[in-house]
Formats: structure tokens, C-alpha cells, sequence
């Protein structure tokens, strides 16, 4: 058993069975792949993935097994490499984000200023997605952290952190009527169609709340996972936006936003890395910088407590700011 062959069938399991994808992540053959797989599947005297001819359609039982205990194995040997590179290049790296398009585009960048300053020779990739996507992200080890502002059920088997609560706005152009109400309700709001996020991406389960509790059936015309999208589609007349209140800028003087605080629960943006895992200290410095209270010893203590119930209890006592 070679760590070359697990490393193999870990990647074509990320690559959903397709071999030709995993070759080309891993810069070798197709070929070179099967032939490896093979002689691990003879060696253990099982077959890890289900076959219909030349084609792999899926994991066998003892393969969803094997697979999850490689995945462990690679990122136990990820995190040798990278106790070595803690003392040998302590200011070197690189760290990998996964988040949100609003979180990239109106959270991150007086954070990814604040870190380059301090870390000049850390690489920093940020890879945007919907929540589904940040999480494969985070559990096929393409990132190091992955930032979630909704899903976070998806998130239960690995460390999940509190960073701030963040609330809604309704975004209207300065001739629509809604633009000189003086107080919504979600009545009001009900009557017009509604440009919003994509469901199940950044709270739109919370807007079905809102909008059921009051007996009203939203009249959805559009959907995104792009604030800025749903600005562009707002300022085309195509409907009423609601959307992160962060999201209006001084740059939209266009557009005029309506606080609906009042009307919607606020959501909770999170940080997430993997049970086990090993951070570097500029990991832990990112993190602090994003939120302060996420201090080195706090995120130590959540790490040590591996059940997000008990992280919760941690940071009961702590005021989230409310953006």
C-alpha cells in the first residue's frame, strides 16, 4: 500500500468517479490512475468503487470506508508538513479560503489587507461558492477554512465558530413607492415581486419564516447568489431586492435601502475548519483578524471540545456584533 494510491482514489472520489479529472488535478495519467487503483484493490482483496465496465459509477461499502480513512490519513500527513514548516518558515505558506460572494466581496478585503501587511510571503486563495460548495471545499482539503453564513447543518462534523450576526435590507429605486415607507411590514413588502438570494444560500429559509408566519406567499421573481446581481436586476425594475445590509455601499447612491431588521431573524456568519486539523499561526492570526474575539485560546478551546453544541456554550457569554 502506497500513500501515492490513496491519494488516488481520495481524488477521484472529489472528482465524482471520474478519473479523467483526478488525473488531470494530480498532473499524471489516466491510465497510470486505473492501473494504481487496481493493484491497491488486488492488494486489500476488496474493490473500493463500483464498476459498470471501464466505467466507475460509484464507492462500494468497504470503499466509502477506505476512502474517509485515507482522506484522514492525507490530512494527518498534510499536518506533518506543516508542523515542520511552522519552525522552518514560520512566515511562509499559504492559506486557502472558501466564503460567499458577499463575504469576498464586502467582509474580506480590510481583512485580507490587514493579513497581507502582516504576511507578505503567505499565498492567499479565496474560492467563492454556495454553502453546498464551501463545504465539499473544506472536506475534500481544497481549503484550509471555509466562512458560511447559512447551511450550517452541513457543517455539524467539523469545528464551526461564531464570527457576528448580520441583518437584511430591502432595496428599492428612489421612485418606487416602497422608498418613502416610513415603517414596512412584511404586508407591504408582500405585494410587490421580490428579488432575493438563492434559497438555502444566505438565509433565505429565514425569509420564508418571516413571510409564512405573516400567512404570505412571497412572490419571488429572481433569485441570486450575487449581491451585486441582485442590485443590477433591482436597478432594471425587475423587482424589490433584499439582500445583506452590508452589501449597500456609499457607491449605490442609485439605489436607496430600507432596513428590515425589524422584519427578518439575522444569520450568523461562521468559521469552519476540520476536526484535527492543523493550523498554522497565520491561520489563527486570519481568523482573529476576521473576528476578534476569536482569539488564539478561544479557538484552542473549541478545538479541544469537537461537538459544536459545546462551542455554542463557549461563546454564550460573548456579545456578537450586529452588522
Amino acid at each position: 500500500m502506497k500513500f501515492q494510491q490513496l491519494r488516488y482514489i481520495v481524488e477521484v472520489a472529489n472528482q465524482n468517479m471520474n478519473i479523467t479529472e483526478a488525473a488531470h488535478v494530480l498532473f499524471t495519467s489516466q491510465p497510470g490512475i486505473s492501473k494504481q487503483v487496481r493493484l491497491l484493490e488486488n492488494e486489500l482483496g476488496v474493490e473500493i468503487f463500483e464498476r459498470n465496465g471501464k466505467h466507475i459509477k460509484g464507492l462500494t461499502p468497504p470503499g466509502k470506508k477506505i476512502v474517509a480513512i485515507s482522506r484522514e490519513i492525507m490530512m494527518k500527513m498534510q499536518g506533518i508538513r506543516s508542523v515542520a514548516d511552522e519552525y522552518t518558515k514560520p512566515e511562509q505558506g499559504v492559506l486557502r479560503i472558501a466564503t460567499t460572494n458577499t463575504q469576498a466581496r464586502y467582509m474580506l478585503p480590510a481583512v485580507v489587507e490587514k493579513f497581507s501587511q502582516r504576511y507578505p510571503n503567505v499565498s492567499l486563495h479565496i474560492h467563492q461558492g454556495s454553502p453546498t460548495q464551501i463545504y465539499d471545499a473544506l472536506m475534500s482539503d481544497e481549503v484550509d477554512l471555509a466562512i458560511t453564513t447559512e447551511a450550517q447543518y452541513l457543517f455539524d462534523d467539523v469545528v464551526l465558530l461564531p464570527c457576528y450576526f448580520w441583518n437584511r435590507s430591502v432595496i428599492v429605486k428612489p421612485d418606487h413607492p416602497l422608498a418613502q415607507c416610513e415603517h414596512l411590514t412584511i404586508e407591504e413588502l408582500g405585494k410587490y415581486p421580490l428579488i432575493t438570494y438563492t434559497f438555502g444560500f444566505t438565509g433565505a429559509s429565514d425569509l420564508d419564516y418571516a413571510f409564512n408566519s405573516a400567512g404570505i406567499l412571497p412572490n419571488i421573481v429572481f433569485t441570486a447568489t450575487d449581491a451585486d446581481i441582485i442590485k443590477t436586476y433591482v436597478r432594471m425594475g425587475l423587482g424589490v431586492g433584499i439582500m445583506a445590509s452590508m452589501a449597500h455601499t456609499s457607491a449605490d447612491k442609485d439605489l436607496v435601502a430600507i432596513k428590515a431588521d425589524h422584519l427578518f431573524r439575522p444569520s450568523m456568519t461562521q468559521i469552519a475548519f476540520k476536526n484535527g486539523a492543523f493550523l498554522r499561526n497565520y491561520m489563527y492570526d486570519f481568523i482573529n483578524y476576521f473576528s476578534p474575539h476569536l482569539t488564539r485560546t478561544n479557538v484552542e478551546k473549541a478545538e479541544a471540545l469537537h461537538d459544536n453544541s459545546d462551542v455554542k456554550k463557549l461563546f454564550s457569554n460573548v456579545t456578537l456584533e450586529v452588522l
